[in-house]
């Protein structure tokens, strides 16, 4: 069980970190004081529950909350703030729990309870807890929200630098992944790593272009776009498009 704590008051994440290692199984994977580092850090890293303050910097909880529900795994969150009148907003964003400071440790250790129940429940039934809504769905990073899209959504990727751009019919996004990450997140039997710099959603090609050396340019459906298979992935391809 894996958590991150969203917190910029150092003494009051110190005590939560305390308190959760005292009273449960749960591993604080990180600690954060800004919502958009922490925003950043779940673009990669999956987790099972948010403890989150609502007042902090950069993104507020609500927001990151928001931003959160649209994930394809959902992480359980529990909100932490001094303010009462936060509790309804939090609800409807459908929060595990809701704690206010300063801190009961009687309380925390119920929570703590009833969290790691929840999670142990949801991983053997999968009916509670974080959920994958499947393989087919992809969370992709464009002006700092996520963005859930279907797999099918995305026409090819390319690698540039230590970012990966993905292109869909009428967007572009940026993942602070390499290609080779990338890759993994994405259907096997449909994405083809054709080239060290790009994948490609074979269901979109359009045309198949003899190019130089043998190996072949490939443009796709609705874009105006080429995207390049490499000599060494040629055979493979050949035998994938039967040619």
């Amino acid at each position: 069980m894996r958590a991150i704590i969203v917190e910029d008051e150092v003494l009051a994440r110190q005590e939560l970190t305390y308190l959760i290692q005292t009273h449960s199984r749960i591993k604080i994977a990180a600690e954060f004081e800004d919502g958009l580092d922490a925003l950043k850090y779940l673009q990669t890293d999956t987790v099972d529950v948010i403890f989150l303050d609502i007042n902090i910097p950069s993104i507020d909880g609500v927001l990151l909350a928001h931003n959160i529900s649209r994930f394809a795994v959902k992480p359980y969150i529990v909100f932490i703030t001094a303010y009462k009148e936060h509790a309804a907003e939090a609800f409807e964003i459908e929060a595990f729990d809701y704690i206010l400071k300063p801190y009961s440790e009687t309380r925390i250790r119920a929570m703590l309870q009833k969290l790691e129940g929840a999670i142990a429940a949801g991983s053997r039934q999968g009916e509670e807890g974080p959920v994958k809504l499947g393989s087919d769905k992809v969370n992709l990073w464009k002006n700092e929200k996520i963005i859930v899209v279907d797999a099918d959504e995305i026409y090819y990727a390319s690698a540039q630098e230590k970012t990966t751009s993905v292109i869909t019919k009428g967007e572009e996004y940026s993942m602070a992944l390499s290609i080779s990450e990338f890759h993994t997140r994405l259907p096997q039997e449909q994405f083809f790593r054709c080239h060290r710099s790009y994948l490609v959603n074979l269901s979109k090609i359009k045309e198949i272009i003899p190019w130089f050396n043998n190996t072949y340019l490939l443009r796709l459906r609705d874009l105006n776009a080429q995207v390049p298979v490499s000599r060494s992935k040629v055979k493979e391809f050949r035998q994938i498009m039967r040619l």
